[in-house]
């Protein structure tokens, strides 16, 4: 996931954030996570300086109210960032990169994960520092060529705003007013190195990345980091290599164990040895998942938890006793965790290793449901694991569909080869899935259940399992294999226990928990429960493969290397590549809020080998504009060979009030680059159908029609209408006092869901939210048909589109000043814009109504005002983001009136 977009919405006009990667800060026992964005600023007389900016950060940093600035660190003169080892530290294959950051006033430790993405980051970062002419003979520049980058083309250094001071600085004192880059040399005497540091470890503290026990042992990674970038050249050799593939491999097995364990937020309170090695021979692979690590608050909307180093720690003591295992790689997306160890032997052969995770959550943002993966190159294989944990509930397996879709469509690896687009799931080799997929019995009572497991007719029972129905309708995991269920059900048991379910709700037993596979030569031995362990109401699940893996056969390889080579050295280079498209204009008809259109064409190439790239326009930042996306956007096409080519359209709330009030329109011109060939030029055009979502709040309230039924002039002058504290008449339109969309999605909850329980915590149907959409601008509220959560969702979504939020910018610092005294809170509501009044005060009396049925929807003032205080009252447009203290002031604000009377 690219978090630049998120650190790029807190930047002022003539920033702009290259590329940004999380990490962790690390200080004696201390480690904090932090978001690092490389961020370059224009200056006015032409010249240009960059600083790292240093975030503290939700663990979905989507969007800018998900980051807040702690520091600035300018790049200048006396800036070093080199690669350390500390002594006595176990380095392992894919094991995080540990770099120092020095400056004259300060010296920070931050480990990145390791990857081609923390690589690129760290080429970036070397191509900004000023005056590297003679970096590689320097000592402090060690890394840079490890990471490929003695090379760098750069300006000299200009003096301006972040050079005016060599340290970092506070993020209180660096940008006055947002919209400067100063680092205020006034400041240097009060923001000393020790004090930067104490205000650093007064924040919660997060488990680190890489924990290492004695268990874990050495491998080199050197080999891995040497990789240069490549260039054309080694893109045909790369290319070539793969198509003759089976010259120079033969298949060797390994044995893999994959594990998954849904622990109900427990601690670990026995030895997984039963589950991970009783009865089986040491496996060369270990895969092992877990869902629900942490059920906190505090994991769920910050990622802070204690239990990713239990569990670790009890994976690590529970790996077989007859081999050394290296852990390869830890991912974690709030409570959902995949770990990934292989023997001491065979760490050398594992390159490439990539982690990525899919929130699929509420606003699919939240990551209490979603995904994470490891992918990585075993030998010559491609392999993906991926750990998931689905939508709940007997009724929503159309939700469990689509989270898996989500899942498939959205995770994205990195390549090594930059130029090359991203990887997904279903381009490896191998794919181990893995998860609480959630999937449940159906039709079925309870008893009927029970009473079949007892008979042991489990095969009598798979036939109502809502898995095995979606495979058969293709629905879901097409292509891939499940093992025969010869266990009984995983879910649900008391704690403690093997009795199934007796508390109140009373759940029906099911198989949530499960293991496919995708690929070639896969082979299953075994697919077991494990009924021995107690921690939680499920039972975990493990089965053992043996999987071909491609080996190389060291000198039948260099003899096709050769042999490619010679090849390639006859070609005449010289020659200009041409390529020919299928199609250079596309209309995009009809396009609505958050409904994504696509329209595909081919490349063809010509008989040169050739690189292709959509480049920016002459003075602007990207190739495209916001609403559209090129997939993929560079590439490589050998001679006579072809790619697909999809444009992606999407307007979400970033977009939607401009294309709104016609001062954008679907309308662009994407330039399409050859490296040493011509351009070829792609006209983009269509129309967009207007929305209540991203229309300003008092431009609804004089909609007295719905939006799709008023002519585009009268949507554009309502929608730039200036907001205004009170009607002064003007108006012929008498206007309404809240939006009646607003009024409609309430009204429907009110009427529908004040007891559903999960409200605003689970997701609802992409489908449903298009429905609500078009019944909403069209005005035709009574053929509204969908689920609560939809609905609920929908108001969501609703309410982040807002360009001027419930509570106006103008107003955030007073409610943040104001959190806690409750009087004085409601003055500062008191003086909002009439619109902004009647809409808060509304909203809140529908939240007090939630409330008061908290025992049937299990709410509460805690988790309501999570969710609402960041929509409500949202930092101003290019203000700095601010510390969670204070995101916790907002929330703060919000919970005061759910609480009192209004």
């Amino acid at each position: 996931m690219d978090q630049s977009v998120a650190i790029q919405e807190t930047l002022a006009e003539g920033e702009h954030c290259i590329i940004a990667v999380q990490g962790v800060l690390c200080e004696g026992d201390s480690r904090q996570s932090r978001l690092l964005g490389l961020v370059r600023h224009r200056l006015e007389h032409g010249g240009q300086e960059h600083a790292l900016f240093l975030y503290t950060h939700r663990r979905m940093a989507i969007t800018g109210d998900d980051v807040s600035l702690d520091q600035i660190v300018p790049i200048s003169q006396d800036f070093t960032l080199k690669e350390v080892f500390p002594e006595g530290e176990l380095y392992i294959l894919g094991s995080d990169v540990t770099v120092q950051l020095d400056t004259a006033e300060l010296s920070l430790i931050f480990q990145l994960p390791f990857g081609s993405h923390t690589r690129m980051f760290l080429q970036e970062v070397a191509r900004a520092y000023p005056g590297l002419d003679s970096a590689p003979q320097d000592p402090q520049f060690l890394w840079l060529s490890r990471y490929g980058c003695t090379e760098p083309q750069l300006e000299s250094p200009t003096p301006g705003a972040w050079n005016s001071a060599p340290g970092g600085s506070n993020c209180d004192n660096s940008r006055p007013n947002g919209k400067a880059l100063l680092v205020d040399p006034s400041s240097r005497g009060q923001d000393k190195p020790e004090n930067l540091l104490t205000r650093q470890t007064k924040s919660k503290s997060e488990i680190t990345d890489m924990v290492r026990s004695s268990t874990i042992t050495i491998s080199d990674k050197a080999h891995i980091l040497t990789m240069q970038r490549f260039g054309l050249r080694d893109t045909i050799i790369k290319s070539r290599l793969v198509q003759k593939e089976e010259d120079y491999t033969y298949i060797q097995n390994f044995r893999f164990f994959v594990g998954t364990y849904n622990v109900n937020g427990q601690s670990p309170k026995e030895g997984l040895r039963p589950w991970l090695s009783h009865g089986i021979q040491a496996p060369d692979v270990y895969c092992v998942g877990f869902q629900e690590l942490d059920l906190s608050k505090e994991a769920f909307f910050f990622h802070d938890t204690p239990k990713e180093e239990e569990w670790f720690k009890a994976v690590s003591e529970g790996l077989h006793p007859d081999a050394k295992y290296a852990k390869v790689k830890l991912i974690r997306l709030v409570g959902i965790m995949l770990l990934l160890y292989v023997k001491q032997e065979h760490a050398a052969y594992i390159s490439e290793v990539e982690a990525e995770t899919v929130g699929t959550g509420i606003m699919g943002r939240m990551g209490n449901k979603g995904g994470v993966a490891i992918r990585f190159q075993f030998h010559n294989t491609s392999i993906c694991v991926v750990n998931s944990h689905l939508a709940a509930h007997t009724e929503e397996f159309e939700r469990r569909n689509q989270d898996y879709k989500d899942i498939c469509s959205r995770m994205q690896f990195c390549q090594v080869d930059p130029s090359l687009p991203p990887l997904t799931i279903s381009r490896h080799d191998v794919i181990l899935w893995l998860g609480d997929l959630n999937y449940r019995i159906e039709e079925l009572d309870v008893e009927k259940v029970k009473k079949l497991i007892e008979e042991k007719a489990f095969q009598t029972l798979y036939a109502y399992d809502q898995l095995k129905i979606q495979v058969a309708a293709k629905t879901v995991f097409e292509g891939f294999t499940e093992g025969e269920l010869t266990f009984q059900p995983t879910y649900k048991y008391d704690t403690g226990s093997d009795d199934w379910d007796t508390s109140e709700k009373c759940r029906a037993p099911a198989w949530c928990d499960r293991i496919l596979w995708k690929g070639k030569n896969i082979t299953q031995l075994s697919y077991q429960s494990h009924m021995a362990l107690k921690t939680s109401d499920h039972k975990p699940v493990s089965s053992v493969f043996d999987i071909g893996v491609k080996v190389i056969n060291e000198e039948l390889y260099r003899k096709t290397l050769e042999e490619i080579v010679r090849s390639l050295d006859k070609m005449e280079n010289a020659n200009i590549p041409s390529v020919s498209l299928s199609k250079r204009e596309f209309y995009f008809q009809n396009v609505k809020y958050m409904q994504l259109q696509v329209e595909s064409f081919k490349i063809h190439n010509g008989q040169v080998p050739c690189q292709f790239e959509f480049i920016s326009k002459p003075d602007e930042e990207s190739y495209c504009k916001q609403w559209l996306n090129a997939n993929p956007s560079r590439g490589f096409l050998l001679p006579d060979s072809d790619i697909e080519i999809e444009l992606e359209l999407f307007v979400n709330k970033t977009t939607a009030t401009k294309l709104n009030s016609g001062e954008d329109k679907i309308e662009d011109i994407l330039v399409l680059h050859l490296d040493r060939g011509k351009d070829y030029f792609l006209s983009v055009s269509g129309n967009y159908l207007p929305s209540c979502f991203g229309s300003p709040i008092h431009t609804l309230c004089y909609m007295r029609e719905p939006i799709l039924d008023l002519p585009p002039e009268v949507i554009s002058e309502l929608t730039l209408m200036p907001l205004q504290t009170e009607d002064d008449g003007s108006r012929l339109e008498t206007p309404m006092d809240i939006p009646k969309e607003l009024w409609m999605m309430v009204d429907y909850l009110y009427r529908n869901a004040v007891q559903q329980e999960d409200l605003f915590q689970q997701p609802g149907l992409r489908l449903e939210f298009e429905h609500i959409r078009d019944c909403l601008d069209t005005g035709m509220i009574d053929n509204l048909s969908a689920s609560n959560h939809s609905v609920a969702e929908a108001l969501l979504l609703f309410l982040e589109s807002l360009p001027e939020p419930v509570i106006c910018n103008s107003a955030y610092h007073n409610c943040l000043e104001c959190a806690g005294n409750y009087p004085a809170s409601k003055q500062v509501i008191s003086t909002l814009p009439t619109f902004h009044k009647n809409v808060f005060n509304y909203l809140m009396a529908f939240l007090q109504e939630l409330l008061k049925n908290s025992a049937k929807n299990h709410l509460d003032e805690n988790i309501l005002a999570s969710i609402f205080g960041s929509l409500l009252l949202r930092n101003p447009a290019g203000d700095q983001k601010l510390e969670m203290t204070e995101k916790k002031k907002a929330q703060e604000f919000i919970h005061q009136f759910l609480c009192n009377p209004l």
